[in-house]
């Protein structure tokens, strides 16, 4: 089974990019979503452990999930905003060892664009939305992991760079990275 992880922060792609693999490519890849498992309350988080280990728990049980369904209809691409550190520790828990993680990323004022005009949700264009994306930025560079920098790139050609990953002759590489 081939692997493709989006991650990043809110506003650089990801579910756009995977609904666009979806409905224009349906028989390429199983697309699933993170937040399909619901997200908690900030205060439930906090129940949980907090954010962090919410986040991390989350990631671990959808890489579970993920290996459980090996054989079935093909690759898939998981998209969702997930720390990196958490997806490695989740796929080598799960045994999975052909997949590729890639960080999609733009610059601040893009993701302020497309959260505040483009997805009218002017509540994520904060601070704490830009660091995360800063955090992830540098987690990133310092594990060597691919970024796609969506700022300035059409929709179409980010599904075309994701779809090279979910093709057959990429599907042999076998590396988890």
């Amino acid at each position: 089974m081939q692997l493709v992880i989006l991650t990043g922060a809110s506003g650089s792609g990801k579910t756009a990019i995977a609904e666009a693999i979806r409905i224009e490519h349906p028989d390429l890849a199983r697309v699933l979503h993170f937040d399909s498992i619901g997200v908690p309350t900030a205060e439930e988080m906090l129940t949980l452990g907090g954010g962090g280990a919410w986040q991390r728990a989350m990631t671990l049980t959808w890489m579970t999930r993920i290996a459980a369904s090996r054989g079935e209809r093909g690759p898939v691409l998981f998209e969702g905003q997930m720390r990196i550190a958490f997806v490695r520790e989740g796929l080598l828990a799960a045994g999975i060892t052909d997949a590729r993680v890639i960080l999609l990323d733009c610059d601040d004022a893009t993701r302020v664009r497309r959260l505040v005009i483009d997805r009218a949700q002017p509540e994520l264009s904060n601070p704490h939305m830009m660091t995360w994306a800063a955090f992830l930025r540098r987690e990133a560079r310092e594990s060597a992991c691919q970024v796609l920098d969506t700022s300035r790139l059409s929709l179409e050609r980010c599904v075309e760079h994701v779809c090279v990953h979910l093709t057959p002759a990429h599907r042999s590489s076998g590396s988890v990275d």
